[in-house]
């Protein structure tokens, strides 16, 4: 089975999604962020796994559910620390982060299954802004992202081509958009609706005006 890691920020403001300040305050936007931090970690904890491992930068809260190691993140650009965090796998391990809480088990789900691996040597999440949400690699080999630009609207490509580039056979999973700005959270709140990060957002005024 899969190990499942998820990259993320302890939710802290002025420290997490400060690029929905404007309109939202850092208060707001560090909410909204462990909101959506809550949402992946409950499909997280649904689905099967070998092991489920919280990648944190800082300390653990009231919002982290049961059944997950933490470990912390080591310093360096993102590029490092994603390097790191497959280091510490044995075995198969996908990686995702916080800024996707319309995550759901089924899109997920190709990369947890009995035939996720027999055929593939890499999974890849696109992101709609460039990047990508999801990585899942048979031998996590931290060579594979050590060195990747990180942040651009490229850093997608070049990450794909890092894996192609390595012989790996990838396969790629549904395509999602990221919440950085506020005209992604309405966007990602009104694809799901049913989420802790869509109730908080729709209950939310944005600084000083009306609800959004």
């Amino acid at each position: 089975m899969t190990t499942v890691l998820v990259l993320a920020k302890e939710p802290v403001p002025g420290r997490v999604k400060t690029r929905l300040s404007p309109p939202y305050s850092l208060s707001q936007a560090a909410a909204l962020a462990e909101a959506a931090l809550m949402d992946s970690l409950a499909v997280v904890a649904r689905v099967p796994a070998e092991r489920r491992v919280l990648v944190l930068d800082g300390e653990p809260g009231r919002w982290l559910p049961a059944g997950f190691d933490v470990v912390a993140q080591c310093a360096g650009p993102l590029d490092v620390r994603l390097a790191a965090a497959f280091a510490g796998c044995a075995g198969p391990a996908v990686l995702i982060g916080m800024d996707t809480p319309q995550l759901t088990p089924a899109l997920l789900a190709p990369v947890l299954g009995d035939d996720a691996w027999p055929a593939c040597d890499a999974w890849f999440g696109p992101a709609e802004d460039g990047g990508f949400w999801a990585l899942g690699l048979a031998v996590p080999e931290p060579a594979l992202l050590s060195g990747v630009p990180m942040s651009r609207p490229d850093t997608g490509a070049l990450q794909r081509a890092r894996l192609l580039d390595a012989g790996l056979r990838v396969r790629e999973l549904a395509t999602l958009r990221d919440v950085d700005t506020a005209e992604d959270a309405l966007a990602v709140a009104a694809q799901a609706p049913h989420t802790r990060f869509a109730g908080l957002l729709a209950r939310m005024a944005p600084a000083g005006g009306e609800p959004a």
